[in-house]
């Protein structure tokens, strides 16, 4: 039977307190300005000279790598940051900041809350559905452990799609795992960067969500590992 998880009422609570702020403040605390980027890494990098450990929030093992190592700024604020950046999800904005590659570069990255919005009304709608049938409404096999949600189903007047934090025009698809996970497709960003910045540094076969990783400030969340086979994007079997 697939489950369905919940998404924790702490995000929730503090995504919607930034629907609070006046429209101007609002307006630039959903900035992902380079200073702010560059000021939280400097903070980060000088915490970890200075301590030999970094300012990271603890999780679970089995977290997903991209949500892994969030920022800690309770260990930043005030000895080496004023304050968390105006745009942080502990600012009332809607980006979290996370590090990757924690052994080596430790580098700040964002996340983009307003996914969590979507996928948060797709989780309660399954839940609903499922308190009435026994299964999640499914449309298609996609692969493996992946399926397409029927939609018509959950009370969608259209297909609901998660606007992508790594290219305005993109609107990317949402799958369902058999472990009950929402999964977001970024097929059509790692096409774009693909084209944009070349695979010198990948081969077929390499997950190239890193690729949107390298290039960019954002961290494809709810992702799973996706290659080009072919000249097409695919989802790597495990």
């Amino acid at each position: 039977m697939i489950k369905i998880r919940i998404i924790s009422l702490v995000i929730s609570i503090g995504i919607l307190t930034g629907c609070m702020y006046p429209e101007e403040e609002r307006r630039q605390n959903q900035a992902p300005y380079e200073d702010q980027l560059q000021s939280v890494q400097q903070a980060v990098t000088q915490f970890r000279e200075n301590t030999s450990v970094l300012p990271i929030k603890t999780r679970e093992a089995e977290t997903a790598i991209f949500r892994k190592y969030p920022v800690d700024f309770s260990q930043l604020v005030p000895a080496y940051l004023q304050s968390p950046p105006g745009n942080s999800f502990e600012n009332g904005g809607i980006y979290q900041y996370v590090l990757v590659n924690p052994e080596e570069t430790a580098e700040v990255k964002l996340i983009d809350l307003r996914s969590v919005r979507v996928i948060q009304d797709l989780e309660r709608r399954l839940y609903q559905y499922r308190s009435q049938h026994q299964y999640a409404p499914i449309e298609e096999v996609i692969g493996d452990e992946l399926l397409k949600l029927d939609f018509d189903q959950l009370d969608y007047e259209e297909q609901p799609t998660v606007e992508s934090p790594f290219h305005p025009s993109h609107r990317l698809p949402i799958l369902f795992g058999t472990d009950g996970s929402i999964i977001i497709d970024y097929s059509l960003d790692i096409q774009h960067y693909v084209d944009e910045h070349g695979m010198e540094n990948y081969e077929e076969g390499d997950d190239l969500r890193w690729l949107l990783v390298e290039e960019s400030p954002f961290l494809p969340v709810n992702s799973l590992p996706q290659t080009i086979e072919d000249g097409e994007v695919k989802f790597i079997n495990e």
